[in-house]
């Protein structure tokens, strides 16, 4: 039988998945620890506010990633292999971190918190970098989708528990309790790192560290439109990404609620997400990586589509809740596609560092977005504003057109 007819009724009963989907959990559990959690913690501590914003920084490791990353490829820890040694040096550090987290106090000690909340999101960097290069290597091409989609799911499960599930304990413990749970389950999560199947595809680490900063660059603009590569990494999911720039603003400014906000985006809007990542990595394995990012870069732009007639119907509750599922669903297709392609421009030599900086690049066009996207509107107006993101997609796809040979995929 096929891999292609296979992927989706084996998964369920493969190691390599229910690892990606544990390691996933463990990848997302670190981010709200030192995000949202740790804001509502200060505030409760009557932590000031000017003080609450820079410790915003603390999550830098998440962007800048990729100035360590040479180091996880060049060396290999003595247990447990290239990957998954370093997966579990990085789960151990967040453990440890986040129990003398839950031993300090915003108020009393803010230097010795913001170092540890630091040092917590260089663990959770660290690791989100190696368990992305397992999966890169634990499977195969057609695989990559599936994979991305249980990955993501694990990822989003770990910001429910540490984002919603903590805030709530936190009315019923002391957060000292709650920040030493948490540890606990990323502590169990070791377990997953241990049983997790030892990649198939791997390659020889580089032989000195020169080579491991300086070759994965050097590989990767030896390739033949190599800049037309990044340029279309940085602009595929533009177009998403600046229809989802002022969408809180949007929405309240058509008379929305905080509470209709939150329940349709943050409720509703992570399990469309979620189906959309699933059905992407599911027509992905059949279609291959070239043909869905065409269809799914085209779905993509009905999300703008409808933000452009809500733009025109204003406060229509139906239209809302249809728009976020659109959003929500396609750019989930999208995901799916864009990981794994992502994924397939890798050497096996040097996943970690090329990963994190093809992924830093992408989160570098999301920050940069958000900074004209108000005087736009301001400029423009809803609609024409809407107008324009969805026209911001036409760049990407003149690209991939030019690129259309080129793509690493199975075809």
């Amino acid at each position: 039988m096929s891999l292609r007819k296979e992927i989706l009724p084996s998964w369920l009963s493969d190691r390599r998945y229910w690892a990606i989907l544990l390691l996933g959990f463990s990848s997302g559990l670190p981010v709200a620890l030192v995000g949202g959690t740790l804001q509502a913690w200060m505030v409760t501590s009557h932590v000031d506010y000017a003080l609450i914003g820079i410790f915003s920084l603390v999550g830098l490791p998440y962007t800048l990633k990729f100035l360590w990353a040479p180091l996880m490829d060049r060396y290999v820890p003595p247990f447990l292999g290239r990957r998954r040694g370093w997966i579990i040096l990085a789960q151990l550090w967040v453990v440890l971190c986040l129990i003398a987290m839950a031993f300090c106090e915003p108020s009393q000690t803010p230097f010795l918190m913001g170092l540890l909340a630091f040092s917590v999101a260089l663990g959770g960097a660290s690791q989100d970098m190696v368990i992305d290069a397992y999966r890169t290597e634990a499977l195969e091409t057609l695989e990559y989708g599936q994979g991305s989609a249980i990955s993501n799911l694990g990822y989003r499960l770990a910001m429910i528990f540490s984002g919603s599930i903590a805030l709530i304990l936190s009315d019923h413990l002391p957060w000292r309790w709650v920040y030493l749970l948490m540890a606990a389950v990323l502590g169990a999560g070791l377990l997953s790192t241990l049983l997790a199947p030892e990649p198939t595809r791997q390659a020889i680490a580089p032989p000195d560290l020169h080579s491991a900063v300086i070759e994965p660059f050097r590989e990767f603009f030896s390739r033949r439109r190599s800049a037309e590569i990044l340029a279309f990494i940085t602009l595929y999911k533009l177009d998403v990404v600046v229809a989802l720039a002022m969408m809180t603003p949007f929405l309240m400014d058509l008379g929305f609620t905080r509470t209709e906000i939150g329940t349709v985006t943050k409720g509703f809007g992570i399990f469309a997400t979620l189906a959309g990542t699933f059905v992407g990595g599911f027509w992905l394995s059949r279609l291959g990586i070239r043909r869905s990012l065409w269809i799914f870069g085209v779905l993509q732009g009905i999300s703008g589509s409808c933000f452009y007639l809500l733009a025109h119907l204003g406060h229509h509750m139906t239209m809302m809740i249809v728009t976020i599922a659109a959003e929500n669903f396609f750019s989930g297709m999208g995901n799916a596609a864009y990981a794994a392609f992502l994924m397939s421009l890798c050497h096996p030599k040097y996943t970690v560092t090329q990963l994190a900086l093809l992924t830093s690049l992408m989160a570098l066009s999301r920050t940069l977005i958000g900074a004209p996207a108000g005087w736009l509107v301001n400029s423009v107006g809803w609609s024409n504003y809407f107008l324009i993101a969805i026209f911001l997609a036409v760049p990407s796809f003149i690209l991939l057109a030019r690129l259309d040979r080129s793509l690493r995929s199975e075809n």
